[in-house]
């Protein structure tokens, strides 16, 4: 049955020759993991898991990595088989239908499309393959496909906290949003920065930039760009930028390193995963749960069935959230979560698009 629903936050191998899929091993091999020996003792599964990621793959310290997380996790508790292979910087749209044909020919279902970017290849492959079970993250226009799971997030609720976070901390009163390609998903993440910047102060300036427009989707993986990006807000007067950039956003801790100003990452708990150098410049994160949605389809698979619709997580599941690692909001967590209860509460409407 199709159904949304929205599932709680949970506290926390053969190898496949891709052929000319994209992949994170140097020798062109899809990357996978687990043991090629496990033990007897190891959980054992006949749940073969293919997992296609974005342009950035696992290590991109940000959204990928969280996906990947999701896998691991449900790989190390259910025994699963993992095999993975990621998008190139420029590839056709037939690349992206291949690698997911190559995955159903081998065998793997489910198959786990990792951003919005796989939503015309995921559904003509699972047409061509319907007795093979698809999930896509970021996406709900296959919402109606019998054999396609949509998990998707209220990236804008998330973003309007750190949004409020911005506007708190700014001395400047200016502040920056860059992201890396613009499209419907990462105006969201916009939308709800520039909402809760002006809930706290309508007087902070906000600047916007965008890397890259579709269909160059290399404003996810392109560090030079959001530097650049990065440095020439910092330069215009702002103190604070929050990145949904992907990979770019590497460069965006550069440049606040390097202009002693801060930065706020996106996905992951970027504290915590970027470069050592910049850990102190990242003042916190918009959260986006992916290792959660990723986790909890596959538990549901392990457990017998193959969940389809949508599946929203938003603030009242803590499907999105802010980070406080590094202890530079303390001062002001208080008020976030007062904006948070407002939101869950129905008190206060993020908007989806920017004004």
């Amino acid at each position: 049955m199709r159904r949304t629903t929205k599932f709680a936050a949970l506290l926390t191998a053969g190898i496949l020759a891709l052929g000319a899929c994209g992949s994170s091993d140097s020798d062109g091999e899809s990357s996978t993991t687990g043991s090629d020996t496990p033990s007897s003792s190891a959980p054992q599964s006949d749940v073969k898991v293919g997992m296609a990621y974005d342009v950035g793959g696992r290590g991109d310290q940000s959204f990928n990595d969280s996906a990947a997380a999701g896998l691991d996790q449900a790989v190390e508790e259910f025994g699963m088989t993992p095999n993975e292979s990621e998008a190139e910087d420029g590839e056709a749209e037939n690349a992206r239908e291949e690698r997911l044909r190559t995955f159903a020919d081998a065998g793997f279902d489910p198959i786990i499309a990792v951003g919005f970017a796989y939503a015309a290849s995921v559904g003509k492959v699972a047409a061509e393959y319907p007795d093979v079970h698809f999930a896509i993250i970021d996406d709900s226009s296959l919402a109606d496909v019998p054999n396609v799971a949509s998990l998707v997030f209220a990236e804008e609720q998330g973003s309007f906290l750190v949004g409020a976070a911005a506007a708190l901390k700014t001395q400047t009163d200016h502040v920056g949003f860059i992201g890396g390609v613009e499209t419907p998903l990462i105006q969201k993440f916009q939308a709800g920065y520039e909402a809760g910047v002006a809930a706290v102060n309508p007087k902070v300036k906000v600047d916007v930039t965008y890397l890259t427009q579709v269909p160059d989707f290399s404003g996810f993986g392109d560090p030079a760009k959001g530097k650049t990006a990065a440095q020439g807000m910092y330069d215009a007067g702002a103190d604070i930028v929050y990145h949904a950039a992907g990979g770019s956003g590497g460069g965006v801790f550069e440049a606040a390193s390097e202009s002693g100003n801060l930065a706020i990452g996106v996905d992951s708990d970027q504290y915590n995963t970027a470069d050592p150098s910049v850990q102190d410049v990242i003042m916190t994160s918009m959260l986006k749960n992916v290792n959660v949605a990723v986790y909890e389809y596959l538990k549901q698979v392990n457990d017998g069935s193959f969940p389809t619709g949508v599946t929203t997580y938003d603030l009242s599941v803590d499907g999105v959230g802010y980070s406080t690692s590094g202890g530079m909001i303390d001062d002001i967590t208080g008020q976030l979560d007062d904006y948070k209860q407002q939101i869950i509460d129905g008190k206060i409407t993020v908007p989806t698009e920017p004004k």
